[in-house]
């Protein structure tokens, strides 16, 4: 593998638990492991529709992906993951649901609360200064020709245009659909998702991405140490 190795910090569910499971499932991969994982019954067809979120595996966008600053290791990385984690309490986020965002399905809240989206902008800001600036091309692919004029401000000063007011909380679980597509998926899913337990967010993960390999989790920390 070559090339700079990029680096997120996600939301991963507990390895083992059942939204991790499903996830796993609906995206064919698990990012904790490595592994191909057998798509649930009925819905073999998913291949041909998480392409793209495959790559990542099942989380929620905490920090996105980033090279790190010249002078910065991993091992850096890792200390301040830990030092954020130690002292924060579990967020709890409630139900989840699965819903049209945008082009793409996702597992979204079904109401979020205000700690969520202050924990994920603490994120944002604590791991800003271990971020390499966007080249040019890494600027083209977030389209920023495509974001609303706020959208290009927070792209230019984070790397990524979805943070503080425009964050979401979202667990992707197909590509950008077509219009006629995304209900038939979205029913699909729900009834593959059915009841679960309120989720809450536990602990922080590192991810690492060599080359165009799939990202992979380095430690997933949990909070209170």
């Amino acid at each position: 593998m070559t090339g700079t190795p990029r680096y997120a910090l996600y939301f991963t569910p507990k390895p083992g638990s059942a939204l991790a499971r499903f996830g796993n499932a609906v995206l064919g991969y698990d990012n904790h492991t490595g592994a191909e994982i057998s798509r649930p019954e009925g819905l073999a067809d998913l291949a041909g529709v998480t392409e793209s979120p495959s790559v990542y595996g099942f989380h929620a966008t905490l920090k996105a992906p980033m090279r790190l600053r010249a002078g910065v290791t991993e091992a850096d990385l890792l200390d301040a993951a830990a030092s954020l984690a130690k002292d924060h309490p579990p967020v709890s986020v409630g139900l989840l649901r699965v819903a049209t965002l945008g082009a793409f399905t996702a597992l979204v809240p079904v109401a979020a609360p205000p700690e969520l989206g202050l924990f994920a902008a603490e994120c944002v800001a604590a791991f800003e200064p271990f971020r390499a600036p966007l080249t040019e091309a890494e600027t083209a692919r977030r389209r920023p020709e495509r974001l609303s004029p706020r959208g290009r401000a927070l792209l230019a000063r984070w790397g990524y245009p979805h943070v503080f007011e425009e964050f979401r909380f979202h667990m992707t679980l197909t590509d950008a659909l077509p219009e006629e597509a995304r209900a038939p998926w979205r029913e699909r899913l729900a009834a593959a998702y059915g009841e679960t337990e309120p989720l809450t967010l536990d602990a922080l993960s590192v991810l690492r991405q060599d080359g165009t390999a799939p990202f992979r989790v380095v430690q997933r920390i949990a909070f209170g140490g």
